[in-house]
């Protein structure tokens, strides 16, 4: 009988690496999953939009808690022990997700959620940048930048073809997540370790955000473009099949998943083409497009035509791909083995306090003052941080 040691030490790095980024694109889809299936929800249990904004927001409590608590932790401890821990947990929600038959399981599904993917994204991106080939030394950066946005357009317009097309809707896409959430399992177990043991492993469990600083100048740098990026995220996942509906009258559960898929996928294969230019010149193309983008889908929401929010869409997909590229790059090139976590982990909580929190605030906000008022002023507000994004990937290029 081969031994668990001997079978992990058959599967090269080369194989490890593809493998890591599969599981990252399956956790980023699990997360996306279920932005097409709210509406679902809200029809069949009649909850408020302030109830699906609670469900949003517990998502994100459970995933900046997990960024900020563990994220640092498989710096000490070895990347499998966590990832095989954070697999475990979505395992557990997934089941939940299968099972839920009131809005109370889906928060306890989407907090545990939350906690798993925040688990497991800054693990799999320091995991990358372990096993990234030297013969490639930026192949990492691209692959960081690229993933999540293909795992959440691979999840939203995958749910939104099972809603409007497959049975049980709400049970089934569940139950394929599930499914490769045990493959992934199986992976870790044969993967290779790639960073050393360490002490400290209790002690970075103290809730922290820490930086050293050396790094720090070009993480602030960073803030803008990262805050601008997923802001606009935020928007789309929280609201965007909402405002398809409402706004632009494309009830279809598919559109719906569409309206991310455009975002994302537009974003992932963005930051794949640009992979190779400097990376001072993609920050600045990315900024300049996200204003632009979100400009023009704001014109197409104030005048209703659907072209121009299909157009704007897509101009914004692609400066939400160069911004992810080109930040992630950078912290893929400047962070040392015993810091990629922790910095990851920070990079990470910024990103997603920027997605959760104007999210959460437009929730509350549509109930109050409408959809319309809401993605009006939101759209603003990310045109405002894209221009701020902009004049800082220019300080950024002058460094």
């Amino acid at each position: 009988m081969v031994s668990v040691t001997a079978r992990t030490r058959r599967l090269s790095h080369a194989t490890s690496f593809v493998a890591v980024a599969v599981i990252f694109v399956l956790f980023a889809a699990a997360s996306s999953a279920p932005s097409p299936l709210y509406v679902v929800y809200q029809q069949k249990w009649g909850f408020s939009a302030t109830t699906l904004t609670g469900i949003f927001a517990v998502y994100v409590l459970g995933l900046i808690a997990a960024l900020l608590v563990l994220g640092a932790l498989s710096d000490h401890v070895g990347r499998r022990p966590v990832l095989g821990a954070a697999i475990a947990l979505e395992a557990v929600a997934l089941v939940l997700f299968v099972t839920a038959g009131d809005v109370s399981t889906l928060f306890i599904a989407r907090l545990i959620q939350g906690v798993a993917t925040g688990t497991a994204m800054t693990t799999l991106g320091a995991t990358l940048v372990d096993l990234n080939p030297p013969h490639a030394p930026g192949r990492a950066g691209v692959v960081n930048g690229v993933v999540p946005l293909s795992g959440l357009a691979v999840g939203a317009l995958g749910c939104g073809a099972l809603v409007q097309y497959a049975p049980a809707p709400t049970h089934f896409v569940w139950a394929l997540l599930l499914a490769g959430m045990v493959l992934a399992a199986v992976v870790v177990v044969v993967m290779p370790e790639t960073s050393v043991r360490r002490p400290g492993g209790l002690a970075s469990l103290t809730p922290k955000l820490g930086v050293p600083p050396r790094l720090r100048a070009e993480l602030v740098a960073l803030v803008p473009i990262l805050v601008a990026s997923w802001a606009l995220g935020g928007l789309y996942l929280s609201l965007g099949p909402s405002v398809a509906a409402v706004e632009f009258g494309l009830t279809n559960h598919l559109i719906g998943g569409l309206v991310v898929t455009l975002l994302c996928g537009t974003g992932a294969a963005t930051a794949y083409a640009l992979r190779k230019r400097p990376m001072d010149f993609v920050l600045r193309f990315g900024a300049s497009l996200l204003a632009l983008g979100t400009a023009v889908t704001l014109v197409g929401v104030l005048s209703s035509v659907v072209a121009l929010g299909i157009l704007g869409t897509a101009v914004a997909g692609i400066g939400f791909g160069a911004s992810a590229l080109a930040s992630f790059a950078t912290l893929a090139r400047i962070a040392a083995p015993a810091e990629r976590g922790e910095l990851f982990a920070v990079a990470y909580t910024i990103s997603y306090v920027a997605f959760s929190v104007p999210a959460v605030v437009a929730g509350l906000a549509t109930t109050s003052f409408g959809l319309h008022s809401t993605t009006v002023v939101y759209s603003a507000a990310v045109i405002l941080l894209g221009l701020m994004a902009l004049l800082g990937a220019r300080r950024l290029a002058l460094r």
